[in-house]
C-alpha cells in the first residue's frame, strides 16, 4: 500500500520513539476521497506505552489540538495554525512545532488532498510498533490500527493544502 516515514523532531523524542507518517485516501461520507495523513510513534522510545501515550498527548497539545475530541478546522482563511501541509510534485511535507517530515503520496492522495483542498490529519497517541518503517503498510494492517478505540484516543485536524507559489 504505502511506506511510512520517519519525522525529524526533538522534543520528548526519547519518550515516544521513532515517529512516522503515513497517508492513504478514501471514500469520506459523501462520495468524494479525503486525504488522510497519519502521524504515529512506534513505541521504541525509553518510556513505558503509557509514558509513550502521555508524551504523544503533549505533542498534540503543543500543536494546538484537541486529543479525543471535535475535529479542529484549520482551513479557515487568515488563520494561523501550527500544523500545516505543502502538497508539491507527488510529496507532502508535514510541519508541527519543532518537526518536520516529507513523505512521498500515491498519487491518489496528492488528487483527494487537491480536491477538497484540505487533508485530514490524525495525530494517534498510541503506538503502533508493528510498523516498520522498512516495510510496507498492507490495507488490512492500516485498517486494525485505525479502530474505533484509537480514534478516540488521536487528535483530530483539517489542515489546508498549501502549493508552492508559482
Amino acid at each position: 500500500m504505502t511506506s511510512p516515514q520517519t519525522a525529524q523532531g526533538g522534543i520528548q523524542q526519547q519518550q515516544f520513539g521513532t515517529l512516522s507518517v503515513v497517508g492513504w485516501a478514501g471514500e469520506y461520507g459523501d462520495g468524494r476521497d479525503m486525504a488522510f495523513l497519519l502521524l504515529f510513534s512506534l513505541g521504541d522510545g525509553t518510556g513505558t506505552r503509557e509514558e509513550t501515550v502521555a508524551a504523544m498527548r503533549q505533542l498534540a497539545e503543543r500543536a494546538g489540538l484537541t486529543v479525543g475530541g471535535d475535529i479542529v478546522d484549520a482551513t479557515s482563511s487568515g488563520r494561523q495554525f501550527p500544523v500545516s501541509v505543502l502538497v508539491e510534485a507527488g510529496q507532502v511535507a508535514l510541519t508541527m512545532p519543532k518537526m518536520s517530515v516529507q513523505y512521498p503520496t500515491p498519487p491518489e492522495w496528492v488528487a483527494a488532498a487537491h480536491d477538497r483542498g484540505h487533508v485530514y490529519f490524525l495525530l494517534a497517541t498510541h503506538p503502533w510498533p508493528q510498523a516498520r518503517l522498512e516495510n510496507e503498510i498492507g490495507q488490512e494492517a492500516l485498517r486494525e490500527f485505525v479502530s474505533d478505540e484509537m480514534l478516540a484516543a488521536s487528535a483530530h485536524c483539517l489542515l489546508p493544502v498549501r502549493r508552492l507559489a508559482r
